[in-house]
C-alpha cells in the first residue's frame, strides 16, 4: 500500500464522471471527510440553497484539515481551491462518460434511488435533451468547456501551490485507488 500524503483532496470531472464516488472511496480509504457539493446545494424537490447560505456550508465543511471534496461549482473555488493540496481530475471520453450517464439515470430513475434528502430524479426530463434540466444536455453544455477550463485554471498563480492528478479512464483511476 502507498502512502497519500495529502489530506485536502477536490475531485472533479464532467456529470457522471464519478466524482462523489471517488470522492467517497477516497474519504474512507484514507480516514477524511467527504464533502460532497450536491448534497450541500440541493434542497427537497430540487430547490437549490441560497449563494450565501451554500457558501457558508462550503466554507464551514473544507474549514478543517482533512476532507475530499466532490463537485465542480465554479463559485466554491474561492473558498475551496486555497485550501486544497491537490485537485484530481476525471477527464474521461465523452462516450465513456455518456455511458456512465446514461446507466446511472436508468439506474436511479428504476430504483427510484432517494439524493440529497427526498430528490428522486425521473427519466423523462434527462431525455428532454433541449430542457435546462436534462442532464444530458449539461453534459454536452460543459464537456469541451471543462477540458478547456482546468488547464487554464491549474496555470493560474493563485493555484500553483495545487498538485494535479489526470485521470483519463475509468481503469487508471480505479487502479490507482486501488494502489494507494
Amino acid at each position: 500500500m502507498k502512502t497519500f500524503p495529502h489530506t485536502r483532496i477536490i475531485v472533479v470531472g464532467t456529470t457522471s464522471s464519478g466524482k462523489s464516488t471517488l470522492a467517497e472511496n477516497l474519504a474512507i480509504k484514507l480516514g477524511l471527510d467527504f464533502v460532497e457539493l450536491d448534497a450541500l446545494y440541493w434542497q427537497p424537490n430540487w430547490v437549490g440553497t441560497p449563494d450565501d447560505e451554500f457558501d457558508t456550508k462550503v466554507d464551514d465543511a473544507t474549514h478543517g484539515d482533512h476532507w475530499v471534496v466532490a463537485g465542480n461549482y465554479s463559485r466554491t473555488r474561492p473558498i475551496t481551491w486555497p485550501r486544497a493540496e491537490v485537485i484530481i481530475w476525471l477527464d474521461y471520453s465523452l462516450p465513456v462518460i455518456f455511458w456512465q450517464l446514461t446507466r446511472r439515470t436508468l439506474r436511479r430513475t428504476f430504483t427510484r434511488e432517494v439524493l440529497w434528502g427526498t430528490n428522486v430524479e425521473r427519466l423523462w426530463p434527462h431525455l428532454k435533451f433541449w430542457s435546462d434540466v436534462s442532464l444530458f444536455k449539461w453534459l454536452f453544455k460543459t464537456y469541451w468547456r471543462r477540458k478547456r477550463e482546468y488547464p487554464a485554471l491549474m496555470a493560474q498563480p493563485e493555484h500553483q501551490h495545487l498538485k494535479l492528478i489526470r485521470f483519463t479512464s475509468p481503469r487508471e483511476t480505479q487502479d490507482w485507488l486501488e494502489y494507494l
